[in-house]
């Protein structure tokens, strides 16, 4: 955990000049945030599973692909509080999250990946 401090600390430290919408560099990935990657982490799928961070709807969101262990697999997204807003993919190919074309989603990093 400390480690990850650090580094998001060093982040943003050499980002200063793009400062994104918080100081708090853990407001940015909160605990709650930190527990679910470590529990999905644990995905029994070795095909690319990972969480990738976006701004979506005014907001940092996670989205949580569990790779191409299945053809109907959906990949969770979740806001920072932890909530999920929806899922994408699947067996309907879901693109959208509370109404919107999640395609309008800006990447900003993928925080783990197998």
């Amino acid at each position: 955990m400390y480690k990850h401090f650090l580094f998001l600390l060093v982040l943003f430290g050499l980002n200063s000049c793009h400062r994104r919408m918080h100081d708090n560099p853990k407001a940015l990935k909160p605990g709650c945030i930190d527990k679910a990657v470590e529990n999905f982490s644990k995905t029994d799928c070795d095909k690319n599973p990972n969480v990738k961070e976006y701004t979506f709807q005014g907001r940092h969101v996670f989205v949580f692909d569990p790779g191409t262990c299945g053809a109907d697999m959906t990949s969770e997204v979740m806001d920072q509080e932890c909530k999920t807003l929806g899922f994408l993919g699947g067996f309907t190919g879901n693109v959208k999250i509370n109404g919107e074309d999640f395609s309008n989603a800006v990447y900003i990093k993928t925080i783990w990946e197998k």
